[in-house]
């Protein structure tokens, strides 16, 4: 969606209502929480709003430019000491695994990329997860390529070796 200079507050909430539901994907891969997630999405929006509302700060690709915010944004927060912040109240539900539904497999990946530090588990979220390539994860982070690459090989490996059989389909 394009972004002139001087666009509406009307064009930005067309915006956000139209990209919200992937940055909530993207938000929910990197968070591994659905409350910390909307927190994040609501922060990149309101990022990119301040933004929108420059009239010089035109965005060429605002889509692009509000999933680098919420990249930044989590490894941002990441980097905070008070980000430690975990709910104790409410007792975590048992996950109900339906083989057909591969809930069991998304329930372990969730849980094998919590293990994983914050920028790990960003460039395996974007590179495979979102499909980005190698450049492009580079860009959003703001780090090199081949750090990219780097942290890609390292974060594997130690889901590798965090996986267990439960993880592996197919394997009696």
């Amino acid at each position: 969606m394009p972004n002139p200079s001087g666009s509406s507050q009307q064009e930005f909430e067309e915006f956000a209502h139209a990209r919200a539901g992937q940055l909530y994907r993207s938000a929910w891969l990197l968070c591994g929480s659905h409350h910390q997630a909307e927190d994040l999405v609501q922060e990149t929006l309101a990022k990119v709003y301040a933004r929108w509302r420059r009239p010089f700060g035109r965005i060429d690709n605002p889509a692009a430019y509000a999933q680098t915010t919420l990249t930044r944004t989590f490894l941002g927060g990441k980097r905070r000491r008070s980000d430690g912040e975990q709910p104790y109240a409410d007792v975590p539900e048992q996950a109900v695994t339906d083989p057909a539904t591969g809930a069991s497999v998304r329930v372990a990946l969730l849980q094998l990329l919590s293990e994983l530090p914050p920028a790990d588990r960003v460039v395996l979220v974007l590179r495979y997860l979102e499909d980005l390539s190698v450049d492009e994860v580079a860009d959003r982070m703001g780090i090199s390529a081949g750090a990219v690459r780097n942290r890609s090989m390292r974060a594997l490996e130690r889901i590798r070796g965090l996986a267990d059989d439960s993880l592996r389909i197919g394997k009696d």
